[in-house]
This record gives structure tokens, C-alpha cells and sequence, in this order.
């Protein structure tokens, strides 16, 4: 993988060397991507071709490419029209509002609403920063546009707008007859409370060339400050102590009550447009104002019990009283988890966003009825988490979106690179992946038990299990402080207290995905799997699990793309690994929780067991015996599963 490290960059050569990057990136860009039509509402990520791998891309809205054009006021082709909104707000924390659009003249596939906040949104250009046309993949020469819409929908999207289902006359002719007739249509958005007010924008001209014909609001949340979507991590192995983490537009300490009458006072902190990389979406017409992020740490907890959770305080109010479980202490005799990669978010209501995981809410959905249905102990996201990447207030939307399962059970992450990637940043690897968020936002969100903010590789123990979670995203090399923290770690790892180790990170040691991109930008570095494949093997490291590519994938116990051992059945027809004399570890690809799927390639290589190309996560549980793994569809029944005794 080509990279440039950044402490070998003069610091004044730096901007202009992500510059030129970005538009060499981009000439590249512009050879290979093929568009989809405007009215199309995902077009091709135009940066799909030329990020660090063929896998930084994906399907985003064509409305990214228009967020550098002038709003400019249409011509008025409509005089009839009028905006509408079912509610005058103030808007609640979650609320679906109906947006009707009346007197339309010549209703076109090419009208749509945009959902802009803050209210007060800038419009107006942005020359100085024309660069970011091109990384944005907007090769035209309009101006910038300094903000860009939260969501929007395609006015469409009513099935009775193209054809006029719903028509008033405007100017009656003789003998019943109607000079000019008007459409209208009425579109739905599910709206969360993301503290700064809304204003819906109608716009015509379509994606590419929009004008603004109206707007309705602005519309203010009842409570800007509320305290929002809180999630539990662990702070370590002992089950006794948990992290709670919200996000507030309030600034002042706020409190947790929990465990029947105790109480602790958040610490708070949040961060700045000033501390996005640059250029970038975040640094720019994709920031948002992420409030305040609250966290606090209850303890005198006791291990496998359950326990409910008030936050808040009486000048924002307080959130509701919410359950949630400890997990095993280290040691304990069994853990039951999920784990997954690559699911971010998509929008309920079918609106369009910047970056769409089309299977990120079936997922969800599916990990809920698991939560509240069964014992599960933790939930681990094993990178590229929110795909926010830049566009700000969408990390509020998956904090919203996992709020049912993070809130409940422990739910642990590892850095991938839509979190961390950006030139000349420190990420070992060199691409444009998160948008300028660089981990900032990561960082505050979900703050793991790590060594320090960017360094994002900790271990953590639960039940008979020893976890090593890395950053593919940071150096890895021989010598490197990763490297050595990962070989003492497993050199660590007291067998007795914790016979099974599994070892996750973002980027897989293996995969059969298929793509044209895959000779020139390969999914897997054959370099981390040849400097840390060895450390597994000395470490004895049972499983492995990593996500970027998006399918699952089973191998056999691999090492140097040999099978070391292969499953047998047992008695009851469950593939299984014998790991009474150890040889090496089973791996698993398993990033198939959102992204759109990837495939394989048709020759099979040895170490590849099972493919599957299907939405869904794994379940595991493990007692000191044995650990079972299970990859379930997300209409609950097994894909794929196996055993691995000892």
C-alpha cells in the first residue's frame, strides 16, 4: 500500500502535499467512475476508484456533488406555489413532519426537498476553497456552496406528483374548462433532535443544477440540550465498572443515577471544525456542531447483573430510566457476544443521505430482537462505524440508530479507515476514508479503554475470552509501538484464567473479494498479514475476525495461505476444530452489517471455507470448552456456524 508517512513531511510542505494528492486522486477519479443518471437518486462514489483500497467507496446520494453550487433563487416558473408544514414545532427529540407542495405548473422528476440545518445555513459561495470541488468529485465550475442539506427526498417519491393525482385549477376557461392546473405532492421526514433548528428547502433544476423555489420554517427542537443516545462501554475486565456516553447541547456537568441511588457527575468535552483535517468535507460544508459529548463511569457494579440508568439533570431534563447488564468478569466460566463490521447508518424514513449502508437498519433491527431476546453480553463493532466521513450530523443519526442495543449491553469498537484515514494525518495508510475526521470524532464518541486518544489498540477480558482489539489504521510494522503492545499482549494472556484469545481489527488477513479495482488497490495487505501473522501464531491466537470487506467469509485455521487444520463433523453435523494440539488460528471475514455487499471471485483459493454474501452478524459463545460461532441472517436463522473445541 503506498503511503507517506507524515513525521517525514516538513509541516509547510504538508497542506500542499494533501492537495495534490487529492487532485491527482481525483484526475484518477474522473477517468474511471460511471456516473448514474441525474434523476438517479445514489449516484457512484466518485472516489470509490482511488481511495487507500477499492473498498473505501460505495453508493452515496448525487446530492454530495451539488453541496459546492450556488443556491441561486429559480425564475419563477411557479407562481402558485406554496410550502407547507403539518406541524409550527417547537419539534420533539423524534417526530415525523409532512412536508405538502402545492401549485406546481409542470411537476418534474427533478424537484425535491432538502432538509438544511442549522436554519441559518450559509448559501452563499465559497471560491476560496474551489479544491474541494474536485474532492468531492464535482469537476464543474460553479461555486461552492458553504453548507449542505441534512437529508432529502424526491418530490416523486409521491406516487401521485408525475401524474398529477391531486390538482387544483388555478385559472378557470370557459365552459368548465382549466387554463392552468396545479400538482401537488407530500413527503414524510423522521426527524431527530440534532440541536440546531430545521428549515425544508423545495428546490427545482434537480441534483446537479439546483434552485431554491421555497422554504418552510425554520422549526426549533423543544429541547436542543436534551440528553441523547446514550451507550455503555467497558472500562476493563472486572464487569464492576461501566462508561456512559450522551451527547447534550448543554456544556454544564450533568449526572447519572444508577444501581438504586448512586450517583456520578459527567465530564465533558466536545471539538471544533478547527480540529478536522484539512481540506476536507468535515473542515468544511459537511461540519456540524457535534454539542457537548457527556461521559461518566459508574462503578461498584457486581459482574453478570443487571441494573437500570438515568442521565440528565434538571435544568435540560433527564432521559428515561434504561436497563442494562454487566458482562462477565474475566475468569467466568462463559460469554455470549455479537460482533460485526462495516454496518454506519441509513435513514427510516427513505430519505437520502450523503452515505448509504442499505443494510445497516435490517442489521440493527435484527441485533435488537437478539439483545432483548436473549443473554447477550457485549456488542462489538469491529470499524467503520457511523461512514459519517466527514458529514458531521450524521454520527447523531447512528448514535439514534443503535441507541436500542447500546444502551443495554456493552458496545465495544475498533478504529477502521472511515474513521481514522487522511493524507498526511498520521494514518499509516494514506487515503481520503474519513472525510477529514482524522478520529476526532471517533475519539469522543466511543472512548475505548486504549492507551492514549490515537492510539486505538486495547485488550479486554470477559468470561473465558481474551480479546486484542488493533488499529489496522496505525503503524503495524515490526517495531512499530503496535506491534510490540500486540506481542506483549498475547505474551500476556493467562490461559487458565482465559483459555481462548481472538484477535480483531479492521482490515482482514484474507479474503476472496472480486473487483476490477482489487490488482491495482488490493482489500488486503499482504504486508500486515505477513508482519503480524506470526505474532498469532506465537501468541496461539484461536480466532480472528476482521470486517472492511463487505461479505462473510470462513477460513480454516491459516497460516501462509495454508490450511493447518480443517473442521470435522461432530456428532451432531457441526464443522468442527480440534484445538487440542494447536496449530494455527481459524479466521473470518465479517463486515457483511450495512455496506453494500461485495462479491467473490470465481477460483476458490484453499483456505477459503464458506461465502456468503448476505446481510447479517455473528454471535458467539464461548464456554472453557468450547466456543461456538454463528452467523445469523438478519431474519434470525443461521448462515453459517462451527465449533472450536480444546
Amino acid at each position: 500500500m503506498a503511503r507517506l508517512p507524515s513525521s517525514t513531511v516538513p509541516a509547510s510542505a504538508q497542506t500542499v502535499l494533501t492537495v495534490a494528492s487529492i487532485m491527482v486522486a481525483v484526475v484518477v477519479a474522473q477517468a474511471l467512475q460511471h456516473p448514474l443518471p441525474d434523476e438517479m437518486i445514489h449516484a457512484s462514489d466518485p472516489w470509490k476508484s482511488v481511495r487507500a483500497d477499492p473498498l473505501g467507496g460505495g453508493f452515496e446520494s448525487s446530492f454530495r456533488t451539488i453541496n459546492r453550487r450556488s443556491l441561486l433563487n429559480c425564475f419563477d416558473l411557479n407562481p402558485y406555489v406554496e410550502m407547507t408544514v403539518d406541524t409550527a414545532g417547537p419539534l420533539s427529540d423524534t417526530q415525523n413532519v409532512t412536508v405538502t407542495i402545492s401549485g406546481v405548473v409542470n411537476p418534474s422528476d427533478h424537484d425535491w426537498i432538502g432538509v438544511v440545518s442549522p436554519s441559518n445555513a450559509s448559501t452563499s459561495n465559497c471560491p476560496d476553497v474551489a479544491i474541494l470541488i474536485l474532492a468531492t468529485g464535482d469537476t464543474s465550475e460553479l461555486p461552492l456552496l458553504c453548507h449542505y442539506p441534512v437529508k432529502f427526498k424526491l418530490l416523486k417519491e409521491d406516487p401521485g406528483y408525475l401524474s398529477c393525482a391531486s390538482s387544483q385549477c388555478q385559472v378557470p376557461g370557459l365552459f368548465g374548462s382549466c387554463l392552468v392546473k396545479t400538482c401537488s405532492a407530500s413527503i414524510t421526514f423522521r426527524l431527530i433532535n440534532i440541536r440546531t433548528d430545521i428549515m425544508f428547502v423545495l428546490f427545482t433544476g434537480g441534483l446537479q443544477v439546483p434552485c431554491v423555489v421555497d422554504k418552510a420554517g425554520p422549526l426549533p427542537f423543544a429541547n436542543p440540550k436534551a440528553p441523547l443516545y446514550g451507550h455503555i462501554s467497558s472500562v476493563d475486565s472486572t464487569g464492576s465498572s461501566m462508561r456512559l456516553t450522551w451527547v447534550s447541547g448543554d456544556a454544564a456537568p450533568q449526572t447519572v443515577q444508577y444501581a438504586n441511588g448512586s450517583i456520578v457527575t459527567s465530564t465533558v468535552r466536545t471539538f471544533t471544525k478547527s480540529n478536522m483535517c484539512e481540506p476536507s468535507a468535515a473542515a468544511d460544508f459537511g461540519w456540524h456542531d457535534p454539542g457537548f459529548i457527556h461521559t461518566a463511569v459508574m462503578t461498584g457494579l457486581l459482574p453478570s447483573t443487571q441494573y437500570s440508568y438515568q442521565y440528565g439533570s434538571q435544568a435540560v431534563g433527564l432521559s428515561p430510566s434504561t436497563p442494562f447488564s454487566t458482562p462477565p468478569a474475566a475468569g467466568d466460566d462463559m460469554v455470549t457476544l455479537i460482533i460485526f463490521g462495516d454496518m454506519g447508518k441509513a435513514e427510516r424514513d427513505g430519505s437520502s443521505i450523503h452515505y448509504i449502508q442499505p443494510g445497516s437498519i435490517s442489521v440493527i433491527d435484527a441485533i435488537t430482537t437478539a439483545v432483548t431476546g436473549a443473554n447477550v453480553d457485549f456488542v462489538f463493532h469491529i470499524g467503520d462505524i457511523s461512514y459519517a466521513t466527514g458529514f458531521l450530523v450524521e454520527w447523531d443519526n447512528f448514535l439514534e440508530l443503535i441507541r436500542p442495543v447500546a444502551s443495554r449491553v456493552p458496545y465495544m469498537t475498533a478504529i477502521g479507515n472511515h474513521e481514522r484515514d487522511h493524507p498526511l494525518s498520521g494514518s499509516y495508510y494514506s487515503g481520503t476514508d474519513s472525510g477529514g475526521e482524522c478520529g476526532i470524532p471517533y475519539y469522543n464518541y466511543f472512548q475505548m479503554p486504549t492507551p492514549a486518544q490515537d492510539k486505538p489498540w486495547y485488550s479486554l477480558e470477559s468470561g473465558p475470552i481474551h480479546f486484542t482489539i488493533v488499529s489496522t489504521e496505525h503503524d503495524w510494522k515490526a517495531g512499530s509501538e503496535q506491534y510490540l503492545w500486540i506481542q506483549a499482549d498475547l505474551a500476556s494472556v493467562n490461559r487458565t484464567r482465559t483459555p481462548w484469545v481472538v484477535y480483531t481489527g479492521h482490515r482482514p488477513m484474507y479474503s476472496s473479494y472480486d473487483s476490477f479495482y482489487n490488482d491495482i488497490l488490493p482489500a488486503v495487505d499482504t504486508e500486515y498479514t505477513d508482519a503480524i501473522e506470526p505474532l498469532l501464531l506465537a501468541g496461539k491466537v484461536d480466532l480472528v475476525l476482521a470486517g472492511h470487506v463487505h461479505n462473510y467469509e470462513r477460513l480454516c485455521a491459516v497460516y501462509q495461505s495454508k490450511c493447518l487444520v480443517n473442521s470435522t463433523k461432530d456428532t451432531a453435523g457441526l464443522d468442527t476444530y480440534d484445538f487440542t494440539t494447536y496449530a494455527a488460528p481459524v479466521q473470518a471475514v465479517i463486515g457483511m452489517s450495512g455496506f453494500e455487499l461485495d462479491g467473490f471471485k470465481s477460483e476458490v483459493d484453499v483456505w477459503s471455507t464458506v461465502r456468503i454474501s448476505e446481510y447479517g452478524y455473528v454471535g458467539i459463545q464461548a464456554t472453557r470448552q468450547k466456543l461456538l460461532f454463528e452467523f445469523m441472517f438478519v431474519n434470525m436463522t443461521v448462515g453459517d456456524s462451527f465449533a472450536i473445541v480444546k
